[in-house]
């Protein structure tokens, strides 16, 4: 005989109390799998390596650089190619280049590396052109490009591998900054100006020591300074340790500092920085004493005031099988300070031939080593620094690095990451509706996610992850344009277009309270998450980025429980998708919390199982989502 037992469900889904993740278990409210993510994306047969971009936000083009291949997209919808142009490397210069002892097909190529716009119609390009860096102007009009066709040696302004990390910058006076190697087998690292008054870096190991360079900017401090002091250009790059003694190669993360009107030294330093300063990154957790020695990328978040930059940097550990990356921030002021007002280290010699790099205690030279030429050095009738005495000179030569180490901001990383190997990084500023200011971080990852992240006085919170790719690789390229609202991510196989934010992956407004996304709230008139109109009646819009914060919210009331007539000795499975990642069920049976010990329920990600049930399991199933 059969017998049937009726079995209520009562599904709801409410804020009970916030869980703080740990430090190290800081993990995505949500993932957005490909096929949900919004993605544009560009890819063409044949070609590869499409690492290389700029954002030319007037003419809205983005230009991407890839392997023998440069191409203009439509920066709305970048799967709109509107024009390309082919740079490929001749049959000659790869049988040279394999007889070097480099692979034919894949080495022995010309891949687009550096992209620099000089005017509205004219840009600068390099490419490795199979070992043998080139570079060339390109021009463009109407959205069509197209190479001048006079290439020039790309020696110290590109690099010639084509996986070599690498840094470049041209700014407005068209000089171009570059952070590569010098020569063939990658053993010359050089930071050059070229493209006008040449200047490079002196080749010592306590100068450049096997660096790998990430990123490179400008922050215009001559603007509304009192001090009459210069603009600068600051590098970032993770090199061997020479200050420590250690039993195996010990990697710094390094900012260092050059003066954008250094012309050299008249005769120590001659087309030479005579402004080369450098300063030990710290990355750490102080309560672990966890320290991330390798910087990957670093965003500079420029404001209004030059003196409120902020730069942003992905670190990872040089130890270790832990699969965890960190961000870190650090401020304009601190660094400025250490270099403009701290002691320098030196070499001192102990005993027969071991040296010891101490902090320099002598006394120092006038003009102070390694600062630009400002109003004081004016006075003393120092104009440029083909003024500068030997006797500074020789001292910023001997004496490049900084004694004191750049402190993070509050002496902590804004975000880390476990299970996540983080490679670059993007930064937005956001005002939420309660007037506070929210940087929003976007970091891509080896696997081809990106985290979008932010960070509440310590608290760190990792908004969603959006997986960019069908297949994983790696994110190779970030850009951001804020006003459109767009991220774009450049990787080995193609190049991907994300909005900064969907808030219509909010389903109500419990969820979309609970995202803490400042660029979304919920709009009580038109009762869905939406983009944040700043010109509407916020009375009618209810966000909580800092608190997450739903009671706001109008009460869902109460839900209609399901009814299910099963079959005795039956499985029965019962539904409840928790509304994130951060969220835990927790099934509650006429009255009393079922336990999961108990071998009769199995409990999974999106609701139960009820074995072999019988008329003892006839009830009112609740189910609670707690965040």
């Amino acid at each position: 005989p059969k017998m049937y037992g009726c079995i209520l469900i009562y599904l709801v889904s409410g804020l009970i109390e916030h869980t703080e993740a740990s430090m190290f278990n800081c993990i995505p409210r949500k993932t957005v799998n490909y096929k949900n993510g919004n993605i544009r994306t560009f890819t063409k047969e044949g070609i590869s390596n499409f690492s290389t971009l700029l954002l030319s936000e007037d003419s809205d083009i983005l230009f991407v650089g890839a392997r023998e291949a440069i191409f203009a997209l439509d920066l709305k919808n970048i799967s709109k190619e509107i024009s390309h142009e082919y740079w490929t490397v001749s049959k000659e210069m790869q049988e040279e280049c394999k007889n070097k002892g480099k692979t034919k097909d894949t080495e022995c190529r010309n891949y687009i590396r550096s992209l620099h716009e000089v005017d509205d119609t004219k840009f600068y390009v390099c490419g490795t052109n199979a070992f043998q860096p080139t570079c060339d102007f390109m021009i463009v009009k109407d959205g069509q490009i197209k190479l001048e066709g006079m290439p020039e040696d790309g020696k110290g302004k590109c690099p010639y591998e084509p996986t070599q990390r690498y840094t470049s910058i041209m700014v407005v006076d068209g000089q171009l900054y570059s952070a590569t190697q010098y020569n063939f087998l990658g053993s010359e690292p050089i930071i050059l100006r070229s493209l006008g008054k040449n200047l490079r870096t002196e080749f010592k190991a306590t100068w450049l020591n096997e660096p790998s360079f990430v990123s490179m900017d400008v922050v215009r401090e001559s603007e509304d300074n009192l001090d009459g002091d210069d603009d600068k250009i600051y590098v970032f790059f993770t090199e061997t340790a020479i200050e420590f003694d250690f039993y195996e190669k010990l990697l710094i993360p390094r900012i260092a500092r050059i003066c954008k009107d250094d012309l050299g030294g008249q005769r120590t330093l001659q087309k030479k920085w005579t402004s080369f300063l450098k300063a030990t990154l710290i990355c750490s957790v102080p309560e672990l004493s966890f320290q991330f020695n390798i910087v990957q990328d670093v965003f500079v978040l420029k404001t209004g005031n030059w003196k409120d930059t902020i730069f942003y940097g992905v670190f990872t550990p040089q130890w270790g099988k832990l699969d965890i990356s960190a961000v870190c921030a650090f401020s304009m002021t601190t660094i400025q300070e250490i270099f403009s007002k701290g002691y320098y280290k030196g070499p001192v010699t102990v005993g027969q031939s071991h040296v010891k790099w101490v902090m320099y205690s002598g006394v120092v030279p006038t003009p102070r080593p390694g600062a630009c030429i400002n109003n004081n050095a004016r006075r003393l009738q120092y104009n440029t620094s083909l003024d500068l005495p030997d006797k500074t000179l020789q001292f910023v030569k001997d004496h490049p690095l900084m004694n004191e180490p750049v402190p993070s901001i509050n002496h902590q990383p804004v975000l880390v990451k476990r299970g996540s190997n983080y490679t670059r990084v993007v930064v937005d500023r956001v005002t939420g509706l309660d007037k506070k200011i929210y940087d929003v971080m976007f970091i891509g990852t080896d696997k081809g996610y990106l985290h979008k992240a932010i960070n509440f006085d310590g608290e760190m919170f990792i908004i969603e992850e959006v997986q960019l790719f069908n297949s994983p690789e790696p994110v190779e390229s970030l850009q951001l344009s804020s006003a459109k609202g767009q991220v774009y991510v450049g990787s080995p196989s193609q190049v991907v277009q994300v909005p900064v934010s969907v808030c219509s992956r909010y389903a109500d407004c419990m969820d979309c309270v609970l995202a803490r996304d400042p660029y979304c709230a919920w709009d009580q008139t038109q009762k869905h998450c939406s983009a944040v109109n700043r010109s509407a009646n916020s009375e009618n819009w209810i966000q909580s980025v800092k608190h997450g914060d739903p009671s706001k919210c109008p009460q869902t009331g109460n839900h209609e429980a399901e009814k299910r007539t099963v079959i005795p000795g039956s499985n029965v499975r019962l539904k409840c998708v928790p509304m994130s990642k951060l969220a835990v069920t927790k099934w509650i049976v006429n009255g009393s919390i079922l336990q999961p010990i108990n071998s009769k329920y199995l409990f999974y990600d999106n609701g139960m199982i009820i074995f072999n049930v019988s008329v003892a399991d006839v009830g009112l199933y609740i189910c609670e989502s707690v965040e």
